[in-house]
């Protein structure tokens, strides 16, 4: 345990920020899950707007430093491949 006063405050402020880093990073894959989900059942209108949600949401993530932007880039072009895909696939 930090003994000087701030340290002791960073360690606190590190708790609450990892609890919301965590809390967004759960949301975020829960819309990842609804849209796999919304995918495999064809409903690619459902999907379509899923994937617009998750980009907003990966997009402010990246730029609140709780995902990389890369990483926030790779998943959406990963969600958008498998959603035209899928629409290849209907047509």
């Amino acid at each position: 345990m930090a003994n000087i006063k701030s340290a002791v405050k960073r360690i606190e402020v590190t708790k609450r920020q990892t609890l919301k880093n965590k809390s967004k990073k759960s949301e975020i894959k829960t819309y990842i899950k609804k849209f796999h989900a919304a995918i495999s059942e064809s409903n690619l209108e459902s999907a379509n707007e899923l994937l617009r949600t998750i980009d907003k949401k990966l997009k402010k993530a990246s730029t609140k430093s709780v995902l990389h932007k890369n990483a926030a880039s790779r998943k959406v072009s990963n969600l958008s491949k498998k959603l035209h895909q899928a629409s290849v696939v209907e047509a």
